[in-house]
């Protein structure tokens, strides 16, 4: 049982790592705001608490892999390694910029990462990969994979899933961030997908799902993953695209949207108060 103590530091980082990302965004330059945030309490939970990983020794073998599929949402990862000390926190204002370390999608050149996604469906195929790898060389790390609900619509992301399947790959976990908005609309009507709890289970998979804003319920479920045996897991994530922002809750127009500086001093002012909160 974890305390409660570690809930809520666990809660005051992923109020940080939303900070981070609106600092790495600015006013007046698109960022993916959106589906960035939807993911602070799972990363604030993996890189924090979870993951085996060091600053000092990125390609430890031994190390634990985060593979995140849906790589436009890269800023949030960005936050936790900078909260981890990977890079130095200047690089933060220089995201996307020629001079600057941290691209707009995962790149390998950056200290923390492990695979360049971005284009989507691509993620659990490497993740797959990884595991096999691992588990070739009886190497007890584990590999997580974050995905998109978007990305549901994705082929290769189905095959993976298959395969994942078909060779028993227990020492992998995946994640798959349902906050129900894509780039330019609610994915009930850019493309239903419905039941992918069933749809998973029906693949093979262990699926587990939970409240993703909630770092207890993200816990427990991680804990009961490592327990499955011979087959994946995957985590459904029951998250609010833009969770945080109150005027980006929901809201397609910041998947990757311009913040003017009102609605920034409305979400730096909205973080103060969740803050004082906790």
């Amino acid at each position: 049982m974890v305390s409660e103590n570690t809930i809520k530091e666990l809660k005051g980082i992923a109020l940080k790592l939303r900070a981070d990302v609106l600092e790495m965004i600015g006013i007046g330059v698109a960022g993916h705001l959106g589906g960035s945030i939807s993911l602070a309490e799972t990363m604030a939970v993996l890189y924090f608490y979870k993951m085996k990983i060091d600053k000092n020794n990125p390609r430890d073998p031994s190390r634990d892999r985060l593979i995140l599929s849906k790589g436009h949402a890269a800023l949030i990862q960005y936050a936790a390694l900078c909260e981890k000390e990977f890079f130095p926190r200047s690089e933060l204002k220089r995201v996307k910029k020629l001079d600057g370390l941290l691209q707009g999608h995962p790149d390998l050149t950056i200290p923390g990462i492990e695979a360049v996604t971005g284009s989507l469906g691509q993620g659990l195929s490497i993740g797959n990969g990884m595991a096999l790898a691992l588990r070739l060389d009886k190497n007890p790390a584990r590999v997580y994979v974050i995905m998109g609900d978007g990305e549901q619509s994705e082929g290769q992301l189905w095959e993976a899933a298959e395969a994942a399947a078909n060779f028993n790959i227990d020492n992998l976990t995946a994640f798959l961030d349902w906050n129900k908005i894509q780039a330019t609309g609610p994915t009930k009507e850019v493309f239903n997908i419905p039941d992918l709890d069933k749809k998973w289970s029906a693949f093979g998979w262990e699926v587990i799902t939970v409240d993703g804003h909630d770092p207890a319920k993200i816990l427990e479920a991680l804990e009961k993953a490592e327990t499955v045996k011979g087959r994946p897991a995957l985590i459904i994530l029951d998250t609010v695209k833009g969770k945080g922002f109150s005027f980006a809750e929901g809201n397609a127009a910041y998947h990757n949207g311009i913040l003017d500086e009102a609605a920034y001093n409305k979400a730096i002012q909205e973080l103060e108060t969740a803050k004082a909160g906790l």
